[in-house]
C-alpha cells in the first residue's frame, strides 16, 4: 500500500509531501477540487513512477529537473512481486521506495529501494503495487480487440495463451520454412543445372587464394624484362670488375698492416669479411639474371589467366577467397537438393506436430475462456445491480469461427466482445454503440471490482470515475467504491460529494498564485473543512444553509457506513 508520496517541480507543483498513517492506509482516500486546480497533476506523479514516458514540458518551468518519491508496504506473500525484487537485486523488505527524476532535456532516471532501474523493470513492479483507472480506461471498453485480454485477465488466462502464442510463432515459423522449401523444389532442377554450371566452371579453374597477386607480380616483371636484363648486367659487370678488383687490393692491403700492427687485426678481418660479402652479392645477381628470360608467349598465358580470375571475382566474390567459398557453398546447397525430398518429408511431419499441439492448446484456451465468460456475465450484471442499474443484461458475445488451422490467431480462435443493455426489454448491443458515458463509468468500475477481488494489488486509484454520473447512480457508485475500499487501499479522484464523504482521508487541491507564479498545493482537511468543500460540491456559489446541512448529512451517514 502506498504510505508517502513525494513530489518536486512537476508541473505546478513546487512541493509535495504527503504521508498516509498506518490506520489510515487501508480506506478510502478522495481529493477534490476546482476544475483546472491540477488534480491530474497528483495522478500524472503517480502515473510516472509506472515507468511510462515523459515529457520535459512536465518539468516545472525554469527547474532543472522533477522528482516524483513514493514509498510502499507490500505482503511477503506476494510471490510475483518478491520475486522480482529478488531478481533484479532490490531486496526482499516488505518497503519498497520507487523514484525517478525526470530532467528539463526529457531524460529520466529510475531507482528502487536506492539501486538504479530500467523503466521496464520499474513498471512490472508498480504493476504489482496499484492499479489506475481513468477517462483512458473507459474509452478502451470500447475498443473490442481490449475485451478479449480482459476477459483472459478474469479468468487467469495469460499464462495458458502466453504458452499458445509461442508454440503457434513455432509453427509459424515451421509453416514459412516448408513454404520456402516447396517453392525451392518446384525450382530444383533449374537451380541445380544453375549451381552445377557455376560450381563446375570453377572447380575446372582451379583458383588458389593469392594467386591473382602472385601472377600480378610475375607479370609485372616479364613485361620489364629487357629493363631487368640492362640493369642486372651492369650492376653484375660493376661490381665482379671494378669494384671487386678494388676490394681485393683493399683486403690484400689491411692484411699487411695487420701482420705489422696487431691492433689492426679487427679491421683487416672486418674488411675481409665484407669482401667475401661482396662476392656472394656477385653470385646472387649473376643467379637473378640469368634467371631472367624474355617469354611473350608467358604473359599471354598469364594475361588470360588473370582475365579469368577477375572474372570470377566480378561474379562470385570481390576476392579469390571469397570465389572458392563460393564455390563451396554450391556444393552444399547441391547436395541439399539431392536430399530436398527427405527434409520436406521430416519438415511437413514438424509442421504436423506442431499444428496439433497449437490446435489442442488453443481448443482449452477456447474452453477455458467460455466458462470464464459465462461466470462473467453473471458477476458482471451483479455488480451492475449494486450501482443502480435496474435490469442490466451483460453478454459476453462469441463471433462464431470455424475451430481450423486457418482461422487460427496467436491468441487463439476466440472472436469476443462485451454486448451490454441498461433497459429492460431491450437486447444487448455492442458497447460502443450504446453505452452513455455514465454508464461506461459504472461498467468500468464493475469490471475493477472483479479484477480487485483476484489479484493482489492493494492500491487501486480512481480518477474521476464518477464522470457522467449523478442521483442514485451517484450514491450507488460512492457505495461501490467504499465497498471496494473495504480490502484495498483506493484513492479516488472525485466531483461526486456523495463520493467526497466517504472518504476516511480527504485532500483537497488548491491552485494559488504565490510570488507571482502559479502553484498547486495538496491540502489535507479537517471535519469542518470537509463541510465546507462538501458545501462547494453541492452549490458552488449558491449555498444555503440546507446545503450545508445537506452537507453535515452526508459526512454524517458516511461516517456511520464506515464503522458498521
Amino acid at each position: 500500500m502506498l504510505c508517502e508520496l513525494r513530489v518536486k517541480n512537476l508541473a505546478l507543483i513546487e512541493t509535495l509531501d504527503l504521508t498516509f498513517d498506518h490506520q489510515e492506509i487501508d480506506g478510502l482516500v478522495v481529493m477534490t477540487g476546482e476544475t483546472g486546480a491540477g488534480k491530474s497533476i497528483m495522478l500524472r506523479a503517480i502515473d510516472l513512477l509506472s515507468g511510462r514516458r515523459a515529457s520535459a514540458g512536465w518539468v516545472r518551468s525554469g527547474e532543472e529537473c522533477c522528482e516524483i518519491e513514493a514509498l510502499f508496504e507490500v505482503n511477503r506473500d506476494h510471490r510475483s512481486l518478491m520475486e522480482k525484487l529478488r531478481d533484479g537485486g532490490y531486496g526482499e523488505d516488505k518497503t519498497i521506495i520507487i523514484r525517478r527524476i525526470l530532467s528539463s532535456s526529457g531524460r529520466s532516471r529510475f531507482y528502487v529501494n536506492g539501486s538504479l532501474a530500467t523503466a521496464r523493470m520499474v513498471a512490472e513492479i508498480s504493476s504489482d503495487l496499484l492499479n489506475m483507472a481513468g477517462q483512458h480506461d473507459q474509452q478502451k471498453l470500447l475498443q473490442t480487440q481490449q475485451h478479449l485480454d480482459f476477459l483472459d485477465t478474469v479468468g487467469e488466462h495469460w499464462p495458458g495463451r502466453l504458452k499458445l502464442k509461442k508454440k503457434f510463432d513455432q509453427w509459424r515459423i515451421k509453416q514459412q520454412q516448408l513454404k520456402g522449401m516447396r517453392q525451392r523444389e518446384q525450382e530444383k532442377e533449374q537451380r541445380r543445372d544453375f549451381l552445377d554450371y557455376q560450381v563446375r566452371e570453377i572447380r575446372e579453374a582451379a583458383p588458389e587464394a593469392g594467386e591473382d597477386e602472385l601472377l600480378a607480380a610475375e607479370k609485372k616483371r616479364l613485361k620489364n624484362s629487357q629493363t631487368l636484363m640492362a640493369l642486372s648486367q651492369d650492376s653484375y659487370m660493376l661490381l665482379s670488375h671494378e669494384l671487386m678488383d678494388g676490394l681485393v687490393r683493399l683486403r690484400q692491403n689491411t692484411s699487411q698492416i695487420a701482420t705489422l700492427d696487431a691492433g689492426a687485426a679487427q679491421l683487416s678481418e672486418d674488411i675481409s669479411n665484407y669482401t667475401f660479402l661482396a662476392e656472394d652479392h656477385i653470385n646472387s645477381i649473376r643467379a637473378y639474371k640469368d634467371s631472367l628470360e624474355s617469354d611473350p608467349y608467358r604473359l599471354d598465358q598469364i594475361n588470360e589467366r588473370l582475365d579469368l580470375l577477375s572474372q570470377f571475382k566480378r561474379k562470385y566474390g570481390p576476392t579469390l577467397g571469397d570465389v572458392i567459398l563460393f564455390a563451396e557453398e554450391g556444393e552444399k546447397e547441391l547436395r541439399q537438393l539431392e536430399n530436398m525430398d527427405k527434409e520436406i518429408a521430416a519438415l511437413e511431419g514438424e509442421v504436423a506436430t506442431f499444428e496439433k499441439e497449437v490446435m489442442s492448446l488453443a481448443a482449452e484456451l477456447s474452453m477455458q475462456r467460455r466458462r470464464t465468460g459465462d461466470r462473467l456475465m453473471a458477476d458482471m450484471e451483479k455488480e451492475l445491480v449494486s450501482l443502480a442499474f435496474d435490469k442490466p443484461r451483460f453478454v459476453v458475445h462469441r463471433e462464431a469461427v470455424d475451430q481450423s488451422p486457418g482461422s487460427l490467431r496467436e491468441n487463439g480462435w476466440d472472436r469476443v466482445e462485451f454486448f451490454f443493455s441498461a433497459n429492460q426489454g431491450e437486447s444487448p448491443r455492442p458497447l460502443a454503440k450504446i453505452a452513455s458515458g455514465g454508464e461506461l463509468s459504472r461498467l468500468m468500475l464493475a469490471m475493477k471490482c472483479l479484477l480487485a477481488k483476484k489479484d493482489m494489488v492493494e492500491t487501486v486509484i480512481f480518477d474521476e470515475v464518477d464522470a457522467g454520473i449523478g442521483g442514485e447512480a451517484a450514491e450507488a457508485v460512492a457505495r461501490k467504491i467504499q465497498e471496494l475500499a473495504g480490502h484495498h487501499q483506493v484513492f479516488c479522484i472525485t466531483h461526486l460529494p456523495q463520493i467526497a464523504a466517504r472518504g476516511l482521508l480527504h485532500f483537497q487541491v488548491v491552485k494559488r498564485v504565490s510570488n507571482g507564479r502559479t502553484q498547486t498545493t495538496v491540502e489535507k482537511l479537517s471535519n469542518e473543512m470537509r463541510i465546507a468543500e462538501l458545501v462547494r460540491m453541492l452549490a458552488g456559489d449558491s449555498a444555503t444553509e440546507q446545503t450545508e446541512a445537506w452537507a453535515k448529512e452526508l459526512l454524517a451517514n458516511s461516517k456511520r457506513s464506515i464503522h458498521a
